[in-house]
């Protein structure tokens, strides 16, 4: 890049890109130099040509990390990293590339301007997927704001399947909305899911089969139209709702159940794990209320060795108790 002139040595041995080199910097956030160069900052000590020029290689200070290089010591800027690794890994064009929202600007402004000036070539990536934030209220969900949740606390209190029905229920450019009701709402969508594609209709008739085809072509044409998984999903309850219907009515919807799998599982990513496995709890639920009463009554006449025995029985069962001012609650933890 330095040969073609994208990209200059400053005297403390780092290495910028030149921006005003490249024609149509700005064109993935729909900015130009103008704009950009109004809000930006030079800091104290830098050896920019122009405030918008970004490191590609960086001097390192006193008691920095560092390897050796060309023009000193120092370490790979920021934005250079992914683009070396994609073009080894990848190639010099890639298909999809994503990331949040955050992302567009500079980061991969960055990436696309330093890879098409190095290998020549346009597009570097055919493709950009940035995605919303989940957000806890009006926040975005962060690590500096101190308001995570992660993956594994939340499948402490719900299924895979749910947490991915959650998910895909809003579009991946739109920002979503952590909410417990959101998350028992997606449950239940995942166990009706489940329970149709593992039902069992062997003894509907045959000759008056079910035919998905039109679910299938509203599916492919929903998730065409920029990753519409929110309307795709809601194409798949569709699906199960019209196949119960079948089945209920000793139609053999076998050919409808296993489109549900082919769509939710291959395609969405669901296990769709046989109902037993899934909702055994929820069938159960007299039993475990009849447990949870009489582990009540033992505490109230201070039986409490007894009542920590049923407690742990229902843990090892995969059921979660958990004690709230309005009484105890459970849950499964699948």
């Amino acid at each position: 890049m330095i040969e073609k002139g994208y990209a200059y040595k400053t005297p403390d041995g780092s290495v910028y890109f030149r921006v005003t080199k490249n024609q149509d910097y700005g064109k993935l956030s729909h900015r130009n130099l103008d704009m950009m160069q109004a809000g930006a900052r030079i800091e104290v000590g830098e050896q920019k040509e122009h405030p918008m020029d970004f490191a590609l290689w960086k001097a390192s200070k006193q008691g920095e990390p560092f390897w050796d290089s060309p023009w000193g010591q120092g370490r790979p800027g920021w934005h250079i990293e992914c683009t070396a690794m994609s073009i080894k890994y990848l190639g010099e064009q890639i298909d999809i590339h994503g990331g949040g929202q955050d992302l567009v600007f500079p980061h991969h402004e960055n990436e696309i301007a330093q890879s098409e000036s190095f290998t020549g070539k346009k597009p570097f990536v055919k493709y950009w997927m940035h995605n919303g934030f989940l957000q806890i209220g009006e926040e975005k969900m962060s690590k500096s704001l101190g308001n995570m949740l992660t993956i594994r606390d939340a499948l402490s209190k719900y299924s895979a399947d749910a947490i991915r029905v959650f998910i895909l229920s809003g579009h991946y450019r739109s920002p979503l909305s952590y909410s417990e009701e959101g998350l028992e709402g997606a449950e239940k969508g995942a166990v009706r899911l489940s329970r149709t594609v593992n039902r069992d209709d062997s003894t509907a008739s045959s000759a008056n089969s079910f035919d998905p085809e039109l679910y299938r072509k509203q599916f492919m044409e929903s998730m065409d139209d920029d990753f519409n998984t929110a309307q795709g999903l809601s194409i798949l309850f569709d699906l199960a709702r019209a196949i119960n219907q079948a089945a209920d009515s000793g139609v053999n919807a076998s050919e409808g159940r296993k489109l549900l799998r082919d769509l939710g599982g291959e395609v969405m990513g669901l296990r769709l794990t046989s109902s037993k496995a899934i909702t055994g709890s929820v069938e159960a639920a007299p039993f475990i209320d009849l447990l949870i009463k009489t582990r009540f009554n033992l505490r109230q006449a201070k039986q409490y060795q007894l009542a920590d025995e049923i407690r742990i029985k229902l843990g090892e069962l995969g059921i979660i108790l958990e004690d709230t001012p309005k009484g105890p609650v459970w849950r499964s933890k699948r």
